[in-house]
């Protein structure tokens, strides 16, 4: 067919956004153009000069790119009753992968639910009160929770299915501790196919220490063979294309070689993009190249061997509250310490005095648990990334801006001491935070983030609410990386939020502009997008309270051609797909029909 050079004019679109820099998420050079948009998707790429719409947006001096894919939120529990998962929306969000670390809010039974809430509360820190807003009353399969959710989106939402929540399912109370039998194993597979079917990203799978249920029990997906995970991950490559999320044992403290062979073997076994967290680094909360020259050896193996395996990397610095007090979930692994944090506000006052309490608290924070028999062994917050923000007493305002490392030095006394000493001075009103954004940091995620196997991202959307959810990591990489920084130009950084998460999740309709493809758009002024601040709201059901991480620059977010944010606030449009591996638009009708 002729296209005509003035056949735009009589076109009428549901919406243009005009005079905006077009970025499309390829890579490609920007563009000075207009998008006309139509029945969700992009109708135009072009000068629209006297074409008419609906609604019109006025991108003048602003970036108009593909809407943010991601990769890894717990959203699963919250979208049911939050359907544009904030606060990721405001951050260009569009499109959120929930279902992460091996659990996920499908499968579960009716009269099971509190195994799930006890993984919940404790692995993401979810408060119980606020899980009771979710209808678990409308779904225990996994196709019927995809199917409960047709209609009632403002984001673009996919989920993997949990090993956990299909362990529990099979097994009962034996998926803690017990061997999965032949038969078991079979019956599993038929859970996550039936899921995978439905519409599932994958399937997720956690053997780390450090996930652990609120009565101190190991997930049952740790208690899982290596033949059963592979078995499994098999099942999901084999049902559709999509990725697996893993999370192995020695993630936490730097991969080992069993856990290299482990993933090669999963990659090659599914056949699909095997993602986990943390690749380099000795642990979350160091400097993710302290292993990094034996890590590129290994991605350079398993891609010579064609196993495709990725990992997530933290490119926001953590800036998270650290109360002394039963608040305070960041040294779980300091038992003594968090023993501390955990008394009356009485008795704590006595044990800050105590030097039995305080030789304890001493050494402990340097000996923090090693052993997954003991408890978790997620790394506590270093004394030397611990801030004195604010202090209660004017007397102590010499102390704001210092390291808790610092204050001990100036004092001529342990960092605890220092801290406990601050502390109890102000009656445990001084406000300290945990910020890990080093000289040393900077230069390692500066290094790791350029690998071709390392997906930049990692939110924890919708968990840690109550800390810090991460949901501004997106202002962040582009305001500091991208455009202060220069780590990437402006094109490739936005494909590598956009169009390289949504390519290696297998969604190929998202994570590019271009015509025909849906209207997943984010709206930003590249002179003010960035992180902002941090409030604290009763916005969860029950009145339960979380942090809310705040951003600059953020025009408008449009999901499948519609706006649900617009210059800041929702606009409580509800156009959101079920997005899945291999499939064009979305599949809640699909997941509808299979759960009826």
């Amino acid at each position: 067919m002729t296209v005509h050079i003035d056949s735009w004019t009589d076109q009428h679109f549901d919406l243009i956004i005009r005079g905006g820099m077009v970025v499309d998420g390829t890579g490609l050079p920007r563009r000075r153009v207009d998008l006309g948009i139509s029945g969700g998707k992009v109708v135009a790429i072009a000068k629209l000069d006297g074409c008419r719409a609906d609604d019109e947006i006025d991108a003048t001096g602003m970036i108009v790119a593909p809407g943010i894919v991601d990769p890894h939120t717990h959203y699963d529990p919250q979208i049911t009753f939050d359907p544009h998962a904030t606060m990721s929306c405001f951050h260009g969000v569009t499109t959120v992968v929930a279902g992460n670390c091996g659990f996920s809010v499908a499968p579960v039974r009716h009269d099971d639910i509190e195994f799930l809430t006890d993984i919940f509360a404790s692995v993401e820190d979810m408060n119980p009160v606020a899980l009771s807003g979710v209808p678990w009353d409308n779904f225990e399969s996994f196709p019927e929770f995809l199917g409960s959710l047709h209609g009632k989106l403002g984001v673009n939402f996919a989920c993997y299915v949990g090993h956990s929540n299909v362990r529990r399912w099979v097994m009962g109370d034996d998926c803690y501790d017990k061997e999965a039998t032949p038969e078991q194993i079979v019956a599993m597979q038929a859970i996550v196919a039936e899921a995978i079917s439905a519409g599932a990203a994958g399937l997720s799978s956690s053997s780390a220490p450090t996930h652990l249920d609120i009565k101190g029990r190991p997930v049952p997906s740790r208690a899982a063979t290596k033949e059963e995970l592979i078995a499994l991950v098999e099942t999901a490559g084999r049902t559709r294309p999509g990725s697996i999320c893993y999370l192995p044992q020695s993630a936490i403290g730097g991969l080992n070689e069993q856990d290299q062979n482990l993933l090669i073997e999963l990659g090659l076994a599914g056949g699909i993009p095997v993602i986990i967290q943390g690749l380099g680094g000795r642990s979350k909360v160091d400097a993710p190249t302290a292993t990094w020259d034996a890590c590129v050896d290994f991605l350079a193996d398993a891609t010579a061997q064609g196993s495709p395996v990725y990992s997530l990397l933290i490119t926001r610095p953590f800036d998270r509250t650290v109360e002394i007090g039963p608040n305070n979930v960041h040294y779980r692994a300091v038992f003594d310490f968090h023993d501390f944090l955990n008394l009356p506000i009485e008795e704590r006052r006595a044990a800050a005095k105590d030097p039995t309490w305080r030789d304890r608290l001493r050494t402990s924070i340097e000996n923090y648990n090693r052993d997954p028999a003991k408890g978790t062994t997620l790394p506590p917050p270093s004394l030397a990334t611990v801030f004195v923000v604010q202090v209660a007493e004017e007397r102590n305002r010499w102390a704001e801006g210092m390291t808790v490392k610092q204050l001990g030095e100036k004092l001529g006394i342990a960092p605890m001491d220092a801290l406990l000493d601050l502390a109890l001075d102000e009656d445990f009103r001084t406000n300290f935070r945990w910020r890990t954004e080093t000289p040393e940091w900077s230069e390692a995620v500066g290094i790791a983030q350029k690998h071709p196997n390392m997906i930049v991202g990692t939110s924890d959307g919708g968990a840690h609410l109550h800390k810090d959810d991460g949901a501004d990591w997106s202002s962040y990489f582009l305001r500091s990386w991208v455009l202060d920084r220069g780590a990437w130009t402006l094109e490739e950084g936005i494909r590598q939020i956009t169009q390289v998460p949504a390519a290696l999740l297998g969604f190929s309709d998202r994570g590019t502009l271009k015509v025909g493809g849906w209207a997943d758009i984010m709206v930003f002024d590249p002179a003010t997008i960035a992180p902002w601040r941090k409030e604290f709201a009763h916005t969860l059901p029950g009145g339960i309270g979380r942090w809310q991480a705040l951003g600059k620059g953020v025009a408008a977010t449009i999901v499948n051609g519609v706006p649900i944010v617009l210059n800041g606030e929702l606009t409580g449009k509800l156009p959101g797909h079920i997005v899945s591996p291999g499939s064009e638009g979305q599949t809640a009708a699909p997941a509808l029909e299979a759960a009826q």
